[in-house]
């Protein structure tokens, strides 16, 4: 049976996808255990890869300059053919950006085309990875709403589901990004077949009004 080396040990795909789950859970230990987990990157098993790109991204929210180094190797994966990985690379891109927009600069234009990649699960982590990086930086977003309203009227309900969120997210912080879709927001918060993606949409609308100033 195939092993993967991990930490100094040799362990089967099942045990180190197990192990993983275990660091998971223990934050105290993710900033000593950044070079293993990125050195999995290099294994021929699309699960563990996956796995440590999610782990990385996590790892990455929390300890932004001890994963400094790891970022183009995780950026590579956005050019991957593979579904899960192609999404867990933008997600881990999205969750280093929100902690350190800087180190993944040179990244965050190429993050739009996934806007209309050809798997629904691909766009769903792309505005995934737009609210987290907008959560601390949402001027970066002015001039690039027209892309999410586009998701507005995705085919994939989860898709559907989780667009408005992005308007909510920056209605909160830049009201005025959001007040030229308030419009289309509204509508769809009566009109669209899915009951969450008209609770969202009602969401987006009222995050936006709320944070507008009494003059607007």
């Amino acid at each position: 049976m195939k092993t993967i080396k991990y930490k100094n040990e040799e362990l089967t795909e099942s045990e180190l996808y197990k192990k993983l789950g275990t660091l998971t859970k223990s934050e105290k230990e993710w900033e000593q255990s950044i070079p293993s987990v990125h050195s999995l990157l290099q294994t021929d098993s699309a699960k563990i890869q996956a796995k440590a790109l999610w782990l990385m991204g996590e790892m990455g929210l929390k300890y932004p300059q001890a994963i400094k180094d790891c970022v183009p190797s995780i950026a590579s994966f956005l050019n991957s053919s593979d579904t899960i990985l192609r999404e867990r690379a933008v997600n881990a891109i999205g969750r280093i950006g929100r902690a350190d927009f800087e180190l993944i600069k040179p990244y965050w234009e190429k993050l739009f085309r996934f806007a209309t990649d050809t798997q629904a699960n691909v766009r769903l982590n792309f505005i995934w990875a737009s609210e987290n990086i907008a959560t601390t930086n949402p001027k970066l977003y002015s001039g690039f709403m027209d892309i999410f309203a586009i998701l507005l009227k995705d085919q994939n309900d989860k898709v559907r589901m989780e667009a408005p969120e992005i308007f909510r997210v920056i209605g909160k912080r830049m009201p005025d990004l959001v007040k030229p879709y308030i419009e289309l927001l509204t509508e769809i918060s009566v009109t669209d077949k899915n009951k969450v993606v008209r609770i969202h949409s009602c969401g987006a609308v009222k995050a936006c009004k709320k944070n507008c100033t009494s003059d607007e």
